[in-house]
């Protein structure tokens, strides 16, 4: 797996994918922070970092497809994926690797940012005043939040060859999984199993973590979801050898 982790973060640092897409992400993120006025926090008058917490995972919506959806595709069109397959690895250390790579991407984008978590802490009067308990509890949740679209970004990339596809099909279920079961629940129709269909969403669990309390209850939901969107990859990938 280790092999194929440094393959992919090679392939991706070696190109300019990775570079733009984390360039695309900090320019948003800091022009939402520091400039528009509609969510700037000098113009808001509050040191907290409700833009990164509260708009990222819309940009993390659209950035982490275009980092995952050459994971498979890419070796499906040029036939390589049959090769990789034929190789004395097991599908899981592939798909871990492939994982993995993508997820440090989307690390090394948030890495920055706190770097504006710094500067409004220092800008907080007096300084320090920030919810730093909340701001970590965001910054797990967000982390966690993008290894479960990670992990939608490698399943929608197993199931074509057409990259534009496989960003399409994972932007889709991002938006299912993170805005659309909540808004599914809210329709008036479900009663009391309303409740029931929203913590099935990701917003909840998010919401839930921003908050600053790391319930392992959370925690094991994102942990599920990877681990079932993995394990669709690893039957698409089986599928293939027969």
């Amino acid at each position: 797996m280790f092999r194929i982790f440094i393959k992919e973060l090679n392939s991706f640092l070696d190109s300019l994918i990775a570079y733009v897409i984390i360039g695309i992400f900090l320019i948003s993120i800091g022009l939402l922070t520091w400039v528009f006025p509609e969510t700037s926090v000098l113009e808001y008058g509050f040191a907290d970092m409700g833009a990164l917490f509260n708009l990222g995972p819309y940009v993390f919506m659209f950035l982490i497809p275009a980092i995952t959806m050459r994971s498979f595709s890419e070796e499906r069109k040029s036939g390589t994926l049959e090769l990789l397959l034929t190789k004395p690895l097991h599908d899981w250390q592939i798909i871990g690797g492939k994982f993995l790579a993508g997820f440090v991407i989307v690390l090394f984008s948030l890495l920055p940012t706190l770097l504006y978590y710094y500067s409004i802490y220092q800008l907080g009067s007096p300084v320090g005043n920030i919810d730093s308990a909340g701001t970590m509890g965001s910054y797990i949740g967000l982390l966690l939040l993008g290894a479960a679209f990670t992990s939608v970004g490698v399943f929608a990339s197993s199931i074509t060859e057409n990259q534009v596809i496989a960003f399409v099909i994972a932007v889709f279920l991002s938006f299912i999984l993170y805005q659309g079961l909540t808004s599914f629940a809210n329709i008036d129709v479900w009663g009391t199993f309303s409740n029931e269909i929203e913590q099935l969403g990701i917003m909840y669990h998010y919401d839930a973590l921003s908050r600053g309390l790391i319930d392992s209850r959370n925690v094991i939901y994102f942990f599920s979801v990877i681990a079932l969107l993995l394990m669709s990859t690893n039957l698409v990938l089986g599928s293939r050898r027969w």
